[in-house]
């Protein structure tokens, strides 16, 4: 029998608590090397936590991480060393010009300066910033300076790239550019670890994904599977135009569907078979809607609810 594939990170029982409050409670999960794994909850679900968990800048209260086959934090700088990070918040260097950012973000890693300088061109071209090697901080728009972290993030030709929210703030052609690289990252063989608020980015790049709250795994899966397991197929929003209607239609028509969630002036039809709401709803005066397929997003707002999470 073929011994089996090491893995690119794992997680056993990991528990963090800071001034009482238990922030990670027994988490687990572990992550194949060449894939991308996402972990997705709301604000304060512990995802930033775990992270610094992983990458041994915070030590856990009890559990084991390995991390690229180094025990976490005992060997966390030997494992980092094959790691690279793009941070939540862009932390580049304004004193100094694109290629410099690189060439002193390599030299953490005590890498020669000819092979820092040598992969250069090339980082700089996967992040479509070829022509900006002499261009200070301040003159980057925000979607360059985010490629610009992840081009620093490979500086060290890593086997593992962690990505903290890494297309927050970006308009949607520098998401899609992000997005584009990272599944190129992913074809060469990197494992990419990401958070990130955006369903649709963790439907489109994670092979696999959990879901925290409260520092809890609450859900596991590949995105579809999750998106078969916990929703209903069809999803008909209807909006309202007319102040009174909606209540109204949600109370005479709820039936037409497997579940009904309201928020606000919106509500969501959870069905299996639209058609008999769809007709009503061309019929009905005061209403908008839309009718699509059940999404990642359904999924995480069903099990980590609608409330405002601050």
């Amino acid at each position: 029998m073929a011994a089996a594939e090491p893995l690119a990170l794992a997680a056993a029982d990991l528990r963090k608590t800071y001034a009482g409050n238990q922030v990670v409670a027994g988490l687990s999960f572990a992550v194949r090397p060449g894939t991308c794994f996402g972990l997705l909850g709301p604000n304060g679900a512990g995802k930033t936590t775990t992270l610094r968990l992983c990458l041994g800048l915070t030590t856990p209260d009890s559990g084991a991480i390995t991390l690229n086959g180094c025990a976490i934090p005992a060997d966390g700088q030997t494992a980092r060393a094959r790691v690279g990070v793009v941070p939540q918040f862009d932390n580049l260097d304004p004193d100094f010009s694109c290629a410099e950012n690189l060439l002193v973000f390599g030299r953490y890693f005590g890498l020669p300066e000819r092979q820092i300088r040598a992969r250069i061109p090339q980082l700089l071209d996967f992040a479509s910033l070829g022509s900006k090697a002499d261009a200070r901080i301040a003159t980057l728009s925000g979607g360059m300076k985010r490629r610009l972290t992840l081009a620093r993030a490979l500086v060290n030709d890593p086997d593992i790239v962690f990505l903290d929210e890494p297309t927050t703030g970006l308009d949607p052609q520098a998401r899609h550019l992000i997005w584009d690289r990272l599944k190129q990252l992913k074809a060469a063989g990197k494992t990419l670890i990401l958070t990130t608020h955006f369903m649709d980015e963790a439907e489109r790049l994670c092979d696999t994904l959990i879901v925290i709250d409260h520092g809890r795994k609450i859900a596991e899966g590949s995105p579809r599977a999750l998106i078969a397991e916990h929703i209903e197929a069809q999803v008909v929003e209807v909006f309202e135009e007319s102040r009174g209607q909606l209540e109204i239609f949600v109370k005479n028509q709820k039936q037409l569907a497997e579940r009904v969630e309201t928020s606000g002036e919106t509500a969501f039809f959870y069905c299996r078979d639209p058609r008999p709401l769809l007709a009503r709803l061309a019929e009905a005066e005061g209403l908008r809607y839309v009718h699509r397929a059940s999404n990642l997003e359904d999924v995480f707002i069903k099990l980590t609810g609608r409330e405002l999470r601050d």
